[in-house]
């Protein structure tokens, strides 16, 4: 469905990929990983068409589409819900959710039908219907924003940092709303910071360093070389506070899986009294 051939791109004289390459079948989760500034965001900002590639091509479904406009894009089928969700603040759920229907603003059956399934899948959209959205919860909003970017009915949607300033217990919500996304039939590209929680539910995953594809492979297999991808993100020179959720799930991976060391039975001191 999509593929990414060798691009470079760069802001200004600094480049920021260097020939990366990955691919999406339809029907899949795959997932996009490494440290922060590594890449991944560019990557997704390439293929929606907000940045040109200096070298390399991006294709979906045969069709070069690198030099297209965005909202080319978008009526191929392709939605990006970017970093830090991008709601309009002062508009209401509902006026937020318009928005993402614009480009097919003139189908206003297509609407209230598409309005439905999305409430369907998070049905507190509808309980804050005529609520501005800057007033939702952290969580709410994340709602909103998913809810919005699947209005158009994409076979491909782009999902950066779904987890960015959430509860854990939120993420794990979110995500398994993804995993009924794609088992509706949308195509996933997920990155994300909690790498293990973004692995268990991709069928393939890869991970960036400085620009460039790390590593790549099987989403299991990934999991299971938890020290090579402790390495990819600790090679940044450092780790940054997204980082070290990420290092630290690695972590919790690695200490689910290993032997249980039996602890010692602690010597409990017994107080002598005196007799007589």
């Amino acid at each position: 469905m999509l593929e990414v051939n060798g691009i470079d791109v760069a802001y200004g004289h600094i480049q920021a990929l260097r020939r990366v390459s990955l691919r999406a079948q339809a029907g899949e989760i795959v997932a996009l990983t490494g440290p922060n500034g590594a890449g991944k965001s560019t990557v997704l900002r390439t293929i929606s068409g907000l940045l040109r590639p200096l070298a390399g091509e991006v294709i979906l479904d045969g069709t070069r589409i690198d030099r297209m406009a965005p909202e080319r894009i978008v009526e191929m089928g392709v939605s990006h819900l970017p970093e830090g969700r991008g709601i309009f603040p002062t508009l209401s759920v509902e006026e937020n959710l318009r928005m993402g229907y614009f480009i097919k603003r003139r189908d206003r059956l297509g609407f209230k039908s598409n309005v439905e399934r999305v409430t369907e899948l998070f049905p507190r959209i509808r309980e804050r219907w005529s609520q501005a959205a800057g007033t939702l919860s952290g969580g709410e909003q994340q709602m909103l924003a998913l809810a919005r970017a699947l209005l158009p009915e994409p076979r491909l949607l782009m999902i950066d940092e779904l987890s960015l300033g959430l509860a854990p217990i939120v993420v794990q919500q979110l995500l398994s709303r993804v995993q009924e996304i794609n088992e509706q039939g949308t195509t996933i590209l997920l990155v994300e910071q909690y790498v293990n929680l973004a692995l268990r539910i991709a069928r393939r995953g890869y991970v960036m360093e400085k620009g460039r594809i790390a590593m790549s492979g099987e989403a299991n297999q990934l999991l299971k070389d938890s020290e090579q991808m402790r390495a990819s993100y600790l090679g940044g020179g450092g780790l940054g506070a997204s980082d070290d959720v990420a290092a630290a799930a690695l972590a919790e991976d690695a200490a689910a899986t290993a032997p249980a060391k039996r602890r010692a039975p602690r010597k409990t001191a017994t107080r002598r009294t005196k007799t007589g």
